[in-house]
């Protein structure tokens, strides 16, 4: 989705997720459409509207096809876990990007507008950014300082950690209040992800 206020930021690199198995919904959930158009494409074309540099991570084996503009790169191993998908995002982008956006190829309804909001609240001594909502971070959609991050993610796999929500908790982070970023997505889109047929 896109509200026309949101432009393409220098130096911003994304990271979608799509190497995941869909255990829960039962089949391939990211070539599902909504409103018409694959789940996957909505969550990717969303990051591009505000990132220069856009990849989509998958697993080893996967054939995907991807909007114009993003690059698969691949997973070191399958179904490793989105900690290791960050951590070939991370090395994969442009070396100009110091600023990182990552989210979910399962998360249709992402806001530019909020997207841009984590981006710009990373600062000299903010490392990561999260949005909060009913008393929680949630850990997708996020944005990283890609220096300190990368150090981070490559600690936490080697100490066997796999958990994506496990980052922030290494880094100076900050949470985005709801009443501060709804002001850009009112219903709260933004954090939507499919696991099930249901959520569709």
């Amino acid at each position: 989705m896109s509200d026309g206020r949101v432009g393409v930021i220098g130096g911003i690199g994304g990271i979608v997720l799509a190497g995941g198995r869909s255990s829960r919904f039962g089949r391939d959930k990211l070539v599902e459409l909504v409103d018409g158009r694959r789940m996957l494409d909505l969550a990717i074309e969303a990051v591009q509207a505000v990132a220069s540099d856009v990849v989509v991570v998958v697993a080893p084996d996967a054939r995907r096809s991807v909007p114009a503009g993003a690059r698969l790169v691949r997973d070191r191993q399958a179904f490793h876990g989105p900690l290791a998908g960050v951590a070939v995002g991370l090395a994969a982008l442009a070396s100009d990007v110091e600023r990182v956006i990552v989210v979910g190829g399962d998360m249709p309804t992402l806001s530019p507008a909020v997207l841009r909001r984590l981006v710009e609240a990373l600062g000299p001594l903010v490392d990561a950014t999260l949005l909060g909502h009913d008393g929680e971070a949630h850990p997708l959609p996020a944005a990283y300082r890609r220096t300190a991050a990368l150090a981070a993610v490559e600690a936490l796999l080697q100490a066997g950690e796999r958990r994506l929500r496990v980052l922030p908790q290494r880094l100076f982070a900050t949470i985005i209040p709801a009443v501060d970023w709804t002001a850009d997505d009112p219903n709260g889109a933004t954090l939507r992800d499919i696991d099930r047929p249901d959520d569709l």
